[in-house]
């Protein structure tokens, strides 16, 4: 059986263990797993919400790292400049995270994106 840190996947980036598998994350998940891509949670240890998305990003097989803060989420792709992610968005409701998720997952595939309005 294959080790979970060598299966591709996009790595969504929590500062702590605490903020993996909360329920307001639940529809980020679902947009990824409604596009067939696989995901897993790691705990990095960067307070800077870009920065720990890069590094999810360095990180994922896939080259695409999720972070969150509150409301605000970011996708990065292991190929930008480290401060220039491709989306930089303040969620307000369930909706537009879920359409976030798919949009993660949508890089992967190299797709086009959902709308996020």
């Amino acid at each position: 059986m294959a080790n979970d840190l060598e299966r591709p996947t996009i790595v969504i980036g929590s500062i702590d263990r605490d903020g993996l598998g909360t329920e307001w994350l639940k529809p980020l998940l679902n947009g990824i797993e409604e596009e067939q891509i696989p995901f897993s949670l790691q705990s990095i240890a960067v307070k800077d919400t870009v920065s720990r998305a890069y590094q999810a990003a360095l990180a994922s097989r896939l080259s695409v790292g999720i972070a969150y803060d509150n409301k605000r989420y970011v996708i990065h792709y292991k190929n930008l400049p480290e401060q220039e992610p491709l989306f930089d968005v303040t969620v307000v409701d369930a909706k537009q995270l879920r359409a976030l998720g798919a949009n993660a997952a949508r890089l992967v595939k190299g797709i086009p994106f959902k709308n996020l309005s």
